[in-house]
């Protein structure tokens, strides 16, 4: 089974006028190298299972 994986344009906002670049998704605190997943009402980390409920 093959898995779809986002790009990388999906984790990053750029502005080019003002010549930033912006994090969509926040780092997990306990890998501090990956991203959290969004769902709908948590953030998750595929690495360590780390979840954040809003």
């Amino acid at each position: 089974m093959t898995t779809r994986r986002k790009s990388a344009n999906s984790y990053y906002e750029v502005d080019y006028k003002k010549g930033s670049i912006k994090r969509t998704h926040k780092f997990c605190p306990r890998c501090k190298g990956t991203f959290l997943a969004k769902h709908k009402q948590r953030s998750s980390c595929g690495l360590c299972g780390y979840a954040e409920f809003s």
